[in-house]
């Protein structure tokens, strides 16, 4: 098993560390890709550094891709035609896709959230128009998993 953690700056590091701990933990090859620079500088200024840029993806390497929440870091997220390259492919490969807190924004625009049940950071749900909004701390539909945000990620 093999999983990506996508990294743009302004992420929530406690949800990335987060999501980076328990995957190591269960002995799964993690890989960070960073959107930007290989230092990645969260929304509280720690910095991180990935192991390789989002264009060295090649989605069909992975098994799972995470993307933790935290602004400004979604908004790079969702305004990054790689990131929603990759969400769709790994879609279409009926591959995990796991987003936290405001993340699931970047699901909304890569359009993988309609007729699917999901979750997000209270009040981000208000520009999702596609799917299901759950107010819950996690929520599985087919190959997606969302989380609300920071206290949720170990959920």
């Amino acid at each position: 098993m093999k999983a990506l953690i996508l990294l743009a700056p302004g992420f929530e590091e406690l949800e990335a560390v987060t999501i980076i701990d328990l995957l190591r933990r269960a002995d799964i090859e993690v890989v960070l890709a960073s959107t930007a620079d290989l230092w990645v500088e969260s929304t509280r200024q720690v910095a991180i550094k990935a192991d390789i840029s989002i264009h060295q993806v090649n989605s069909l390497e992975f098994n799972l891709v995470a993307l933790p929440g935290g602004l400004p870091g979604t908004t790079h997220l969702k305004e990054n035609p790689k990131v929603l390259q990759i969400l769709k492919e790994f879609h279409a490969h009926k591959k995990w896709i796991a987003a936290i807190c405001a993340a699931p924004l970047v699901l909304n625009v890569a359009d993988l959230l309609k007729d699917k049940n999901f979750t997000c950071y209270p009040g981000c749900q208000e520009e999702i128009k596609a799917g299901n909004y759950e107010n819950q701390t996690v929520v599985k539909h087919d190959n997606i998993i969302t989380s609300q945000g920071p206290a949720t990620a170990i959920s």
